[in-house]
């Protein structure tokens, strides 16, 4: 090697060194964009929650890094709040990542910011198919719905009910759940025989149980923000008799989570749905992330939201042990592809091509064990499981 060329090497070495350096001298500023009042701000506590126990159990210095969480409320109904919070955190507070994103609208009103900035925006729990295709330095760490819709379209057919009637939230994410059950459910054999789109807060579903009824379907295919909206539906099912007269509902998982199912009482028991993430997955990585929680939290339950969370600060973790602290966007999303690891949920993996989650559906029964109600997995078969609306 001549003079020169030792030289060269040095001195690239040095700047490496000094760049390392750099990145290690300099706090990691996240902003996380959530609904901490409001009506979906138990969305907005469980996800911090997650976020927090992360970094209790891994500490805050990611790849000589200390972490700080910048938290901010959008409330999670408006989108241009989620815009004007999220911009507040990128030129004032100068944060290196966005990450949160309770719901869909927010996330698509921001993702344009994430772009233009080349900033990386991890989605934490909103779940329209085409979110990371807004801008591509936007990864998400919990699952589009088509992956929790459109298992269920076979699953119906193949269980003997072949016709169905579909009722869903009229919003971005309940368009998605409709048109994905409905494809995959056509495609299985089944017909669909009815439809209806309510209001995303509507309370009243007393004119639109008596549609089911008169059509009498198989099953009833059901897409709601989870909460009063749910409990409300159910409570009139079974008021109306529409068990009594075999109509079986299916639905995504989120409707049944952890957080609200104790609220939903007996008239959620039999109800299948299809989900990523139940509180009483068999796992050691689920027993010990259960226990921290219930450790924390005085015995709150986890759902699928918390490991959102907390599985999107390993994602950030993992990633900058990757770039040896560089957070800059193009450094970020690089690292972010195909990146794997076993979540409490199970094993997922970044999808290299589409920047989005590939992971176990699980299909579940809810249950009664021990005086209360659960997601029973009873199907782990779709495996490594991509997102449907991308292929």
């Amino acid at each position: 090697m001549s003079i020169t060329t030792k030289r060269l090497a040095a001195s690239i070495a040095i700047s490496l060194t000094l760049a390392t350096n750099s990145f290690a001298a300099e706090p990691l500023k996240i902003g996380l964009v959530l609904p901490m009042s409001g009506p979906f701000s138990s969305y907005g506590k469980q996800i911090e929650r997650g976020v927090q126990l992360y970094l209790q159990e891994n500490g805050d210095n990611f790849a000589g890094r200390k972490v700080q969480i910048i938290l901010k409320d959008d409330t999670g109904a408006a989108p241009e709040v989620t815009r004007r919070v999220a911009q507040e955190l990128m030129v004032g507070d100068k944060v290196d990542i966005l990450a949160g994103f309770a719901t869909t609208p927010g996330a698509m009103a921001t993702a344009q910011l994430s772009a233009n900035a080349k900033m990386p925006m991890v989605i934490m729990n909103a779940g329209t198919s085409s979110l990371t295709e807004k801008s591509p330095y936007i990864t998400r760490t919990s699952a589009a719905v088509a992956q929790y819709t459109a298992p269920l379209g076979p699953w119906s057919v193949d269980n003997g009910m072949k016709r169905a009637f579909t009722l869903v939230a009229d919003f971005g994410p309940g368009h998605d759940a409709e048109r994905y059950f409905t494809e995959s459910y056509n495609a299985a054999g089944g017909q669909v025989i009815g439809s209806v789109r309510v209001p995303v807060q509507n309370s009243d579903f007393a004119p639109y149980l008596q549609r089911i009824k008169d059509a009498k379907p198989d099953v009833v295919f059901l897409f709601l923000p989870a909460g009063e909206a749910v409990t409300a539906f159910l409570k009139g099912f079974s008021d109306r008799g529409l068990a009594q007269e075999n109509i079986r509902i299916v639905a995504t998982g989120d409707l049944t989570n952890e957080d609200t199912i104790d609220a939903l009482g007996n008239a959620a028991l039999g109800v299948v749905t299809a989900h990523h993430y139940a509180e009483t997955h068999n796992s050691p990585e689920n027993k010990a992330y259960t226990a921290a929680y219930y450790k924390s939290y005085n015995n709150a339950r986890p759902n699928f939201m918390s490991v959102g969370g907390y599985d999107g600060m390993r994602l950030i973790h993992e990633v900058l042990k990757k770039t040896k602290g560089d957070a800059s966007g193009d450094a970020f999303i690089n690292a972010v592809k195909g990146l794997t690891f076993v979540s409490p949920r199970g094993p997922i993996e970044i999808d290299k091509d589409t920047r989005d989650i590939n992971q176990t559906i699980y299909i579940r029964r809810v249950e009664q064990k021990d005086g209360r109600l659960i997601n029973a997995e009873i199907d782990d078969s779709l495996k490594n499981y991509k997102d449907p609306g991308k292929q």
